[in-house]
């Protein structure tokens, strides 16, 4: 009966420890998240409004995620793109202070002459308001991101998109990006991933 026992607790032993190397493996395994805060400066009709933006990513899409989104627009635009988005994990997330945010579907980061370049993309949340009435913003119902970032200290920039929509230029055959709104651009970006 005591050799059972033994061998029961042994056994107890080795597994706790396998959890124990398994679980810190993966931890180790998981990147830093990031965060990343920007002042929001408007242009156009916009001048003189400002906000604050963060950025927290939490993981980088990996290439066959970015293939994904690649057959969806090819297959039917940016509609396409919005429903292959849908179904992606978050990466992340984004939000204008004071606002719970939503999340980020789809982040990359580039590197660059002087650092790196980010840049997210997601779907923007449309209000009831825009439901209700069927408005014209309901066809931008994606939003984007891109943070140029640089070792060089207050070089950084960056524009927010907040609703844009993707499409195909007839003539040229290039990726356009289609804006509801003007731009807004981003200064005075902070990491706090570094504090």
């Amino acid at each position: 009966m005591k050799l059972n026992r033994k061998a029961v607790a042994l056994f107890s032993v080795c597994l706790l420890a396998l959890a124990l190397v398994t679980f810190y493996s993966k931890a180790q395994d998981k990147p830093k998240p990031e965060e990343y805060q920007a002042q929001a400066m408007g242009q156009g009709t916009q001048l003189g409004q400002t906000f604050n933006v963060t950025v927290r990513i939490e993981e980088y899409s990996t290439p066959e995620e970015r293939q994904v989104l690649v057959d969806a627009f090819q297959t039917a635009g940016s509609q396409g793109l919005f429903n292959a988005l849908n179904k992606m994990k978050p990466k992340g997330r984004m939000a204008i202070t004071g606002t719970l945010g939503y999340d980020i579907s789809f982040a990359r980061k580039l590197p660059t002459a002087d650092g790196v370049k980010i840049r997210v993309l997601t779907n923007r949340p449309i209000t009831f308001g825009e439901a209700w009435t069927d408005s014209r913003s309901m066809d931008y119902n994606l939003s984007a991101v891109e943070l140029d970032l640089s070792e060089a200290t207050g070089k950084s920039t960056g524009i927010l998109l907040p609703a844009c929509q993707f499409t195909v230029n007839k003539k040229t055959n290039e990726l356009e990006v289609e804006n509801y709104q003007n731009p807004w651009k981003l200064l005075d970006i902070l990491d706090r991933t570094k504090k």
